[in-house]
Order: structure tokens, then C-alpha cells, then sequence
């Protein structure tokens, strides 16, 4: 086993922890022992972690969490950005030193996560980080761009498209209004009316949400739109159908609705990860971090990124 890094086998680093299910107020920053690499393992140096809606979704009770093969205690948050700095057994393609990104599912907030090389299993992988995409951005892409991007091909989003998006500027928003227009299509993004000037800095015509939501898009889109995605409830799937968008068109990512495809970053195509971060590299997708906090104010993180009108993506910095 090659190794880097400063920690020994008996290190300790610190790792935020749950000894109960529920909101921000069980989460506590941990000392608990360095991880240990494996046959096919590497450890990363976390130097960045995304928090998604998930995170908070499927730690507040037992039930939900039991779902996503959680017990106690547990860790928190899923995707992380950093340096690969011990290699198991068996592993090729990775050395100590590469920067690196993926999904930890439910333990990426901590100094050290001990991941599969092999990527074969979702939520537990690493990808190289490439030139010109820092860690903060890195952090935010596993869990959002891959659902953004399962969401496009389930309505296949093409040129000749107008695509209304619920939830546009949400962490996923992000993603699916550029991806969209990277695609060729008009996007139609809704949001608060305080949100509009940042849905059009996305690169989508925005709409506010609510009561009259289908006679607003009809005014702006008289021709009517042929896709939608929703990316926070159902209120947009209700919209798409009342303007004759037929249900393969539409796709949900957070509710459940019969005839309508529910989009899951599992699904995501082999390679969208990467295509995702070679966008960024290339300046034609921008994340924007709403804001960044050290792992000691985790609760106010979550607090922030539970309320669920955040403009972009929350970062803890490692």
C-alpha cells in the first residue's frame, strides 16, 4: 500500500456526527479516528463538502433514514472535493496527491472519507478533480448535476425546445437551467420575483411562482413550452399539464406523480460526472456558491440550506 499524508494509522481527524435522527440541532463536530484505505479503496483529504437537500432529507428520522441504509450514530452530507493522500491494494489510476471529487453518502462532512476507486457504486466513488475547477465548485457537483442531468434525458431536452423548469434557481436549478441551454433550448425558469435578475444571469427567462403561474407563461410563451422539470414539488408538473405538455415531457425530481418520470442522479448517463466538470473547466457552466462555512458552523449551514431559498450551493470548508 502506498501512503501520503500526515495522519498514522492511529490519527484522529474530526467528522460531524449524529447520535440521534432529526434537524441541525443533533449535528456536533466529532474527534473520531483517522479511516484506513482498503484493497480498492483510496482516502481523500476532504478540503470541501457540498450540502444537498438530501443530507437533511434522509438523516431526520428513522424511518428515512433505514431507507438509505443509515443507523446510528451516522455521519452527514454526501459530496466532497479534495486530495487523495492513502491508496489500497489493488488500485489503479489514482495516487497520493490527485485532486479529487465524488460522493460519500452520508459521511463526506469529516477531514478524511474512505471511498471505492472503482466509482462502480453511486454515492461512494471519486473522480478526478480537472485543472481549472477549484474544490468548492467540485464539491457541489456530484449529487445536483448528476440529478440536473437525469432530469434532461428523461424529457430529452433538445434545440427545438422551450422548457419550463420549477425551481430554477435552486441547488439543482443551477444546473438544469445551463445544461438546458447548453442543449439549445429557451428556458423558462420560475422562482420569486426577487430571484428574477439571478435566473437570467442562469441563462433563463424567470416567471414567478404561484397562483397564476399558467397564464404568466402563457404572456411570455404564446406558443406554449414542450418540456418541464420539476425541481421542488409538483406545482410545475400541474402547470405543464394544464398547458398541454404531455407527461413523458414532464419529469419531478423530489415528489412523486403517477404517469410523470421521476428523475434520479443514480440514473444519471456513465460519464455525466465528468462531461459536468469538464463544462465547468471550460467556463461554459458556472456554480455559484452561495456561501461557504467552516465544518464548526455546521447547524447554521444546514439551517440555511434547509430553508430551501438558497440562490446556488451551501460549501463546508474542511
Amino acid at each position: 500500500m502506498r501512503e501520503q499524508g500526515t495522519q498514522s494509522s492511529a490519527g484522529r481527524g474530526r467528522a460531524v456526527r449524529l447520535d440521534a435522527f432529526g434537524g441541525p440541532d443533533v449535528l456536533a463536530v466529532r474527534e473520531v479516528p483517522v479511516p484506513q484505505a482498503g484493497p480498492g479503496q483510496v482516502r481523500v483529504r476532504v478540503t470541501a463538502a457540498g450540502l444537498n437537500p438530501m443530507d437533511w432529507f434522509m438523516t431526520a428520522d428513522a424511518e428515512t433514514a433505514a431507507r438509505f441504509g443509515l443507523s446510528l450514530p451516522a455521519g452527514f452530507g454526501t459530496d466532497y472535493a479534495g486530495t487523495v493522500d492513502q491508496v489500497g491494494e489493488g488500485v489503479n489510476g489514482f495516487a497520493p496527491g490527485d485532486r479529487v471529487f465524488g460522493a460519500a453518502l452520508s459521511r463526506a462532512v469529516a477531514d478524511y472519507v474512505v471511498v471505492d476507486a472503482d466509482g462502480g457504486t453511486a454515492a461512494n466513488e471519486a473522480h478526478h478533480t480537472p485543472d481549472g475547477v477549484d474544490d468548492r465548485v467540485a464539491a457541489t457537483l456530484t449529487i445536483a448535476g448528476r440529478t440536473a442531468s437525469a432530469a434532461l434525458a428523461a424529457v430529452a431536452v433538445g434545440p427545438d425546445d422551450t422548457v419550463l423548469i420549477g425551481g430554477a434557481g435552486g441547488g439543482v436549478g443551477v444546473f438544469a437551467v445551463q445544461l438546458a441551454r447548453i442543449a439549445g433550448a429557451r428556458v423558462i425558469g420560475t422562482g420569486s420575483p426577487s430571484s428574477a435578475d439571478y435566473l437570467r444571469e442562469l441563462g433563463a427567462e424567470p416567471v414567478a411562482y404561484g397562483d397564476g403561474l399558467a397564464d404568466r407563461v402563457r404572456a411570455l410563451v404564446p406558443g406554449g413550452v414542450t418540456a418541464a422539470m420539476d425541481l421542488h414539488g409538483v406545482e410545475t408538473v400541474h402547470v405543464a399539464r394544464e398547458l398541454g405538455v404531455p407527461d413523458d415531457r414532464i419529469c419531478t425530481i423530489a415528489a412523486q406523480v403517477d404517469g410523470v418520470t421521476g428523475a434520479n442522479g443514480a440514473n444519471a448517463v456513465p460519464g455525466a460526472l465528468e462531461e459536468l466538470a469538464r463544462l465547468v473547466a471550460e467556463g461554459r457552466l458556472r456554480v455559484p456558491v452561495a456561501e461557504s462555512f467552516p465544518v464548526e458552523r455546521i447547524r447554521r449551514a444546514v439551517e440555511i440550506q434547509a430553508g430551501r431559498h438558497v440562490r446556488g450551493k451551501i460549501v463546508i470548508d474542511l
